[in-house]
């Protein structure tokens, strides 16, 4: 049985070891301190001592960024020699995991919120040489949460990241927006956040259902001269909302270069 030590549990670790442990028969240890609630059949240790001399095929760092350097020395020894490293840490290049432990594999993974509903989408990065079936590994455990997409440079995460990662911060707000313009129109506020959630629901699943393209899809709801179009005009109109966008995303990439 594959044996995995996942080093942190927070929010989004605790989210997706959930996912794991349900659909997967990996034998699972967390070590985190702070003692967190865990799946059934998941062992709990508070220091590397609680490990005896238990080794791991795969170490999954899922602690803040700031900590790696302090926690991840004392539990690398924990992992196999043919072990693989993988971190869900955001801010934290797979060359820096590589060079605690030089000659191991690494494979990055980048979530997004809706991972903990299984409905995320997921990057992966492996950095210098990875196992096939180490790769493979990998990429089941995050297909529980949600799609996945490979990309090949350190730097095109780095773009998932500003797209996928971040994304649905710009999605709730985007939402915050509409909800916040249909209540000035003259809704109750929750007649305004049904309104909008329900469209908005209903327009995604009818985009995933089509093999239409969005603009297309835009064009087929937007009669000239009708409210639509005015709406659209609006938003739009010069192309400011998509140069929102895209320095939305510029800005979130060159963040993200940075913490890198």
């Amino acid at each position: 049985m594959t044996k995995i030590l996942l080093l942190g549990c927070g929010n989004m670790g605790g989210a997706l070891l959930k996912a794991w442990a349900a659909n997967t028969d990996h034998d699972f240890t967390v070590a985190d301190p702070a003692g967190p609630d865990l799946p059934d059949d998941v062992t709990l240790v508070g220091s590397v001592a609680e490990l005896g001399e238990q080794h791991f095929d795969y170490l999954i760092v899922a602690l803040k960024p700031q900590l790696i350097d302090d926690v991840l020395p004392d539990y690398l020894p924990r992992l196999k020699p043919s072990g693989t490293i993988s971190s869900i840490a955001a801010g934290y290049s797979a060359a820096k995991l590589a060079a605690h432990a030089p000659g191991r594999s690494v494979v990055r993974i980048m979530p997004n919120l809706p991972a903990v509903i299984g409905k995320g989408v997921s990057g992966l990065y492996a950095h210098g040489s990875v196992p096939e079936a180490a790769s493979s590994q990998i990429e089941q455990l995050a297909s529980c949460s949600g799609d996945i997409v490979w990309v090949d440079s350190e730097d095109m995460l780095d773009r998932l990241t500003a797209v996928a990662g971040s994304g649905p911060g710009y999605v709730f707000e985007i939402l915050r927006a509409y909800v916040d313009a249909a209540e000035q129109l003259g809704f109750s506020g929750e007649d305004a956040r049904n309104l909008v959630l329900g469209t908005v629901r209903g327009t995604l699943e009818l985009a995933l259902d089509s093999d239409l393209s969005l603009e297309q899809l835009r064009n087929n709801v937007t009669s000239k001269g009708g409210t639509t179009a005015a709406g659209l005009n609006a938003l739009n109109g010069q192309n400011e909302f998509s140069a929102l966008i895209r320095e939305t995303l510029e800005a979130a990439y060159g963040r993200a270069v940075e913490l890198r």
